[in-house]
């Protein structure tokens, strides 16, 4: 974002080759570039494999953007940890880093806010202010890798914004992250929900890519849908389911449709049987999610007693539905509770932990 040079964390290793031959060096000092990055390291100088006569042309026509580590919580619950990260035009985003028994998992934002209007969202409250590059969405992951000392393994497009509203700088974002040069996070490893957007969907089951789709479905019918998901009135249900088995078809990968059950909205057992016959025949799973409150809207979350006969009944239709765990409520850090504006949490609900000297909550823009 600084006029007139290339942000090198931003780049694909194929863009890098193409810059550092437009310098004047060879091919190789592109991958040799790239890798640094993936490495974490936060500025030109610190390359050290490149002569200083090189490094100070880098410098000249290009720079490493870097977000800061404002704030993270962490949930005396579950370990969940919740960041609020500094992004360098000042606006803020929010990440999650979870831990799992297969490895650790990060949920990261796509856009500064969001436009989709979801009704049971924390993230579309005051709108969007601008998509994030590919270089901010693998920065969230490189910067949590670094503060907690560990590996990242899987990583989830489920934080502020629509990923698919942002369709060309995830698709970067993807084919960085999982080069062997780099982090190297296998794409299966790799989840990307969206609450629908029907042309992306389609030109994304193209793509071949074996991530993971995650559809925010949350209701039956159109009536319940238009009411929860504005974009639905756009792609209504059965133009959207239909994209989700050619989806599904096309690329012999199972799709995820996520529920959040509302209580008195889409909780009933009518809805759930509802459900069953619109998905039936679609290769796919329903994770349900208790919905996590959020104190400007009225909803309130299912009881787990509900979820656990929603879930009996999509079973017994031939439907697989699990319900997921929740992690990080007590930090704000559970699904649909991301925004870009942070909400002072009450000390008492928190475990609030500041950046140490040295570390990487410290602002260290190159």
């Amino acid at each position: 974002m600084r006029k007139g040079k290339v942000d090198l964390k931003n780049c694909t290793i194929e863009e890098l080759e193409k810059f550092v031959q437009d310098l004047g060096e060879q091919k190789f000092r592109g991958k040799q570039i790239f890798s640094w990055i993936h490495k974490g390291i936060e500025t030109i100088d610190k390359m050290t494999n490149l002569s200083k006569e090189f490094r100070n042309k880098l410098k000249e026509n290009a720079y490493i953007g870097n977000l800061a580590i404002q704030d993270r919580w962490i949930s005396q619950i579950d370990g969940t940890r919740k960041y609020l990260f500094l992004l360098e035009d000042g606006h803020i985003i929010e990440s999650v880093l979870m831990k799992y028994d297969y490895g650790n998992s990060v949920c990261v934002s796509s856009q500064v806010g969001c436009r989709m209007g979801c009704q049971f969202c924390a993230s579309t409250l005051e709108g969007m202010v601008r998509n994030l590059t590919a270089g901010e969405i693998l920065d969230q992951i490189l910067m949590i890798q670094k503060d907690i000392g560990e590996r990242i393994s899987h990583v989830v497009l489920m934080g502020s914004g629509e990923p698919l509203d942002n369709y060309e700088e995830v698709l970067r974002f993807l084919q960085c992250i999982h080069h062997p040069a780099g982090l190297n996070i296998s794409l299966r490893n790799i989840t990307l929900s969206t609450c629908g957007l029907v042309p992306q969907i389609l030109d994304l089951a193209e793509k071949m890519l074996p991530i993971t789709l995650a559809v925010s479905l949350h209701a039956p019918n159109d009536t319940l849908r238009n009411q929860l998901i504005p974009m639905n009135r756009r792609y209504p249900l059965a133009v959207l389911l239909n994209a989700c088995k050619k989806y599904a078809e096309k690329t012999k990968r199972r799709i995820t449709f996520e529920y959040a059950l509302i209580q008195n909205v889409n909780d009933e057992k009518v809805h759930a049987k509802e459900l069953a016959g619109k998905i039936k025949g679609i290769l796919s799973h329903v994770n349900l999610i208790p919905l996590n409150p959020i104190e400007e809207r009225k909803w309130k979350g299912a009881g787990q007693e509900k979820a656990r006969q929603f879930q009996k009944i999509l079973r017994e239709r031939g439907i697989e539905a699990t319900i997921r765990r929740e992690l990080g409520r007590d930090i704000q850090a559970a699904c649909g509770q991301l925004r870009r504006k942070h909400i002072k949490q009450k000390e008492t609900e928190i475990q609030y932990q500041k950046s140490l000297p040295g570390e990487a909550g410290s602002s260290n823009y190159s």
